[in-house]
């Protein structure tokens, strides 16, 4: 197996994550391989590029607000390791913290696209989080949806 330039794979994990917190998610979508898995354990495996940029644009509409800021990241030969917060604003405008942690891991591929990506997380916590979000009186455009 190939393992390319730390280089090359620090840019490509920037440009996913400056992706995500741009919300471009068609953008987002390309910097995946037309054959890319990505194991979401709340919604299952999405297999292709395709797949992937209609789950997530589903997905992200119900949550436009919502930013990901990154605790930490690590690269070790063509896989990156990362810490984006799950981030919704304070509904009343006050500093309380509406977040959930995830890990994600990306394969790197090469030509700036990932193979994989899995998101590791704790769907309760998710469902925990906008259940107080709302309480607080922040809203969504509409229903999250509970599959894809």
């Amino acid at each position: 197996m190939t393992v390319f330039d730390r280089a090359e794979i620090e840019a490509a994990y920037h440009a996913i994550v400056a992706a995500g917190d741009a919300a471009d998610w068609d953008r987002w979508s390309d910097l995946h391989t037309d054959d890319c898995v990505w194991e979401e354990h709340h919604y299952g495996t999405i297999v292709g590029r395709d797949k992937i940029r209609e789950t997530i644009t589903t997905v992200m509409a119900m949550v436009p607000m919502m930013s990901f800021p990154v605790e930490w990241y690590m690269i070790d030969g063509n896989r990156v390791v990362y810490y984006p917060w799950q981030v919704l604003p304070d509904p009343t405008g006050g500093d309380e913290q509406y977040r959930f942690g995830c890990v994600t891991i990306l394969t790197y591929a090469g030509n700036g696209e990932f193979s994989r990506q899995e998101d590791l997380y704790n769907p309760n916590e998710a469902t925990d989080l906008f259940g107080r979000w709302l309480a607080a009186g922040g809203q969504l455009p509409g229903e999250l949806p509970t599959s894809i």
